[in-house]
């Protein structure tokens, strides 16, 4: 009996002591491979629209707030709101000839809640390095990107340029992969270094002749955005696009680490209404209340659809400079695109914008482009 009670705390000992030595362990391989964000991946699971609460973030300044016109007179169909329902939206807004014509919010969220854009950061990446070109601090598109970047000028590398990253082009080996934690779209996501992540990446393709959706490209121009600039980036988006668009609100622009850079392929925190000025500037192809913040040539390049063929072998013309293009009814629609079903929607022949932010996109029940057929079919006779 005696020995018997000796024998179980040494069991629970032993099961302890094995446990404590594999946890070490596994910790000193993630010390060794750089891959601590590990740890946060596995503690936060999946991306949430109110992450930025967990990051250090940079304020985008409103410094010239004016409210968007409103004369709320439209109502949205049962099948549109059941929708909105199953898939968690809790922002929806359409503006249309420059005025709030519809507008819904899910409790907690309301006008001036703050909400992840996820990629629609991207479209907003593209413009600012269209009021860089116009300004002059980028002189050309076609400028390899190691002219701004030393990192850059070995190899393959020296091959890539602005205009290659703007059409997602950089043949870089950027992993863009959403399954499995163990994949650069999580590190960047969850680590603390982007400029090192960047670093290490290698060119896998030749620069300029396939498209590949990635978010090593948007980190790309947002450095050289940096460098010219001499801002950094939440600063310049600010001065450059938020209090010339009067945003009514501060943004935030989540970061690797305190001081760190901006997670530029993703994590700009607004609001519906101030997002839809987004959508109004490319709608009125730069301008602003007649002021041009973006040279009209580079918007309408931006929308254009590549002739670049993608991974499958068919032509990228549902893809621009950083913004998504499709046909509705032979009208041409634009528009910038998050993973939880962010939406800026842009309908030019209608002279609309949709600003749709969720919690989901139903994109596992392939439903998300169905949500995005199903807002602008709402919305086409308004």
């Amino acid at each position: 009996m005696t020995n018997k009670k000796k024998t179980i705390p040494q069991k629970i000992f032993r099961v302890m002591m094995i446990i404590i030595v594999f946890f070490a362990l596994l910790h000193l391989i993630f010390v060794v491979t750089g891959t601590q964000y590990i740890y946060k991946a596995v503690i936060y699971n999946y991306v949430n629209i109110d992450d930025y609460k967990i990051f250090h973030n940079r304020t985008i300044a409103a410094q010239e707030p004016q409210p968007l016109p409103t004369y709320k007179q439209k109502s949205i169909s049962p099948e549109l709101q059941k929708l909105h329902t199953e898939l968690k939206t809790v922002a929806f807004l359409v503006v249309k000839n420059d005025t709030v014509v519809y507008e819904q919010y899910k409790a907690p969220y309301g006008e001036h809640s703050l909400s992840n854009s996820f990629s629609m950061a991207k479209s907003i990446v593209s413009i600012l390095v269209g009021i860089a070109h116009k300004e002059g601090l980028i002189k050309d598109l076609d400028t390899p990107v190691c002219e701004y970047l030393p990192e850059f000028k070995e190899g393959e590398k020296a091959k890539i340029t602005i205009r290659h990253c703007l059409m997602m082009a950089s043949g870089l080996n950027f992993q863009e992969e959403y399954a499995s934690p163990f994949n650069h779209t999580t590190e960047s996501y969850y680590g603390t270094d982007l400029r090192k992540l960047i670093r290490k990446l290698k060119v896998v393709t030749p620069p300029g002749k396939v498209h590949c959706y990635k978010g090593s490209d948007p980190l790309i121009l947002s450095f050289i955005l940096n460098k010219v600039t001499k801002k950094t980036l939440s600063e310049y988006m600010s001065e450059k696009l938020w209090t010339p668009l009067n945003a009514t609100d501060n943004a935030l622009w989540s970061l690797d680490t305190k001081n760190g850079d901006e997670k530029s392929y993703c994590c700009v925190n607004s609001n519906a209404r101030d997002f839809a000025r987004i959508g109004l500037l490319y709608l009125h192809k730069g301008n602003w209340k007649g002021k041009q913040l973006v040279d009209t040539h580079y918007v309408e390049q931006s929308v254009k659809p590549l002739t670049l063929l993608d991974e499958k072998n068919e032509t990228a013309e549902y893809y621009g400079y950083m913004w998504w293009l499709m046909n509705y009814k032979n009208e041409k629609i634009f528009y910038a695109r998050g993973i939880l079903g962010q939406f800026i929607i842009v309908i030019p022949s209608k002279n609309i914008v949709i600003v749709r932010l969720g919690e989901d996109s139903g994109k596992k029940e392939g439903i998300h482009p169905i949500i995005v057929k199903k807002m602008i079919e709402e919305v086409w006779n308004w």
